[in-house]
C-alpha cells in the first residue's frame, strides 16, 4: 500500500491541534491508560486503520498490556480476558464509532454509567472521538502501517 498524501506535511497547523488534543486525551484523562488503549485499538478496529492498529497495539505493549488480550479485543464479547469496565468502555466505544440512526441507546449508555462516572464518560468519549479522527485520516491517505515506528519510539514493542 502507498501513502496517498502526507496530510502531517500539508496540514501542519491542523495535525498538530489533533496531536495536542490526543495528549490531552491521555494525560488529563479520568480513565486509566491501559483501557484507553484498549479503546483506541478497538476503534481503529472497526474502521478498518491499518496504521492505527499497528500504532494502538505496539503501544499498549510497551506500556505492559498482555499479547493475547490485544488478540483478544476484535473478539472481547466473547473474551474472559476483560473486566466489566472493560467491556463497558468496548461497548461504549462500538456504540460511539458507530453511530446509529437511532443514535446510542439507553441499554449501552446505562452500562458505561454503571462502571464509570460521568466525568470518565466525558473522557472517554473524547478519547474515543479523537481516535476516531485519527482512524479517519489514516484510512482516507493510507497510512502505511509501521512507516513512524522509529519516531513514535514502537521499535522497543518487539513487533515486526
Amino acid at each position: 500500500m502507498t501513502q496517498r498524501l502526507n496530510y502531517f506535511a500539508l496540514s501542519k497547523t491542523l495535525t498538530e491541534k489533533l496531536s495536542a488534543l490526543s495528549i490531552a486525551t491521555k494525560k488529563e484523562s479520568a480513565i486509566e491508560k491501559t483501557l484507553l488503549h484498549l479503546v483506541d485499538l478497538r476503534a481503529s478496529q472497526l474502521n478498518g486503520c491499518a496504521f492505527c492498529v499497528d500504532m494502538h497495539s505496539k503501544e499498549a505493549k510497551i506500556d505492559g498490556e498482555r499479547e493475547l488480550r490485544l488478540y483478544h479485543v476484535a473478539v472481547w464479547r466473547e473474551s474472559p480476558l476483560f473486566s466489566s469496565r472493560e467491556r463497558a468502555a468496548l461497548e461504549w466505544t462500538e456504540a460511539v464509532t458507530k453511530l446509529s440512526p437511532e443514535s446510542v441507546s439507553d441499554e449501552v449508555y446505562n452500562a458505561v454509567r454503571a462502571e464509570f462516572s460521568e466525568k470518565e464518560i466525558a473522557d472517554l468519549t473524547f478519547a474515543i472521538a479523537t481516535i476516531n479522527a485519527w482512524n479517519r485520516l489514516g484510512v482516507s491517505f493510507r497510512s502505511v502501517p509501521g512507516s513512524a515506528d522509529a519516531a513514535y519510539g514502537l521499535t522497543k514493542a518487539g513487533l515486526q
